[in-house]
């Protein structure tokens, strides 16, 4: 059976909706929580032998390695997943942290972008498994940092706040700023978690969750088209059975 091994941060940013379509293409899902296990788990961690790695988000920074150590451990095990070719997606604080591994910045937005909005598409990202998107349509944004596309990368996508939302090195590595594996019918834990964050950038909750109800559906259904067409280009790249 293949494997993914998921890097997760916080309990409730998760596979979402990519965790049924992993394991529609047979992967056994497993998750390694930094926060509790410590860098010892990640520098224990055998990044070659996972069919797929996926680095997850977290209401953290990707410069913050001083505040939270793992990270150094973190961007090495990236490192080494990079330079071992097999596929790597990272979303979120896991984009930032692969641009970073690449030598690309990582830096302060002027305000966070926080909810549902519009994603534009570049020419190279319309095509590859993004287009199922939309050019423009409506994507999760929560994020007060923004990468840098990095040296040898593609940039995908875009939003009026951010210029840089997206990226891609080949078929194998895929970075994306927004959260399109957000369950929008589990929305409620984020909106809880992040609490102070949403208050201190002035983010009504209820807002958000009404955002959620009327784009969940269709967020779903082309997030998961994305994810099923990465795969199978990352897959048929790496002849991965």
């Amino acid at each position: 059976m293949k494997s993914v091994v998921a890097i997760r941060h916080v309990d409730f940013e998760d596979l979402g909706i990519f965790e049924p379509i992993l394991e529609e293409f047979g992967y056994r899902i497993r998750y390694l929580d930094p926060g509790l296990l410590g860098p010892d788990a990640l520098e224990a961690l055998d990044v070659d032998s996972p069919e797929l790695m996926v680095v997850l988000g977290a209401p953290i920074g990707a410069n913050d390695e001083a505040l939270y150590p793992f990270l150094g451990a973190e961007l090495d095990a990236i490192r080494h997943r990079l330079e071992s070719g097999k596929p790597l997606l990272g979303i979120c604080l896991g984009a930032q942290l692969i641009a970073r591994a690449m030598g690309g910045r990582v830096f302060p937005m002027p305000e966070m972008e926080v909810g549902f909005s519009d994603l534009y598409l570049t020419r190279e990202g319309l095509e590859g498994p993004l287009h199922h998107i939309g050019n423009p349509d409506v994507v999760l944004h929560w994020h007060g940092d923004m990468f840098e596309t990095p040296p040898g990368a593609t940039r995908l996508a875009y939003s009026h706040p951010c210029s840089h939302q997206a990226f891609a090195v080949g078929e194998q590595v895929l970075g994306l700023q927004f959260h399109l594996e957000v369950d929008p019918a589990r929305i409620e834990p984020w909106l809880i978690g992040h609490a102070a964050e949403l208050a201190a950038a002035e983010v009504d909750p209820v807002e958000l969750r009404e955002q959620a109800q009327r784009h969940g559906a269709s967020l779903r259904e082309r997030g998961q088209r994305v994810l099923r067409e990465w795969l199978k280009n990352a897959e048929a790249a790496h002849a991965i059975d």
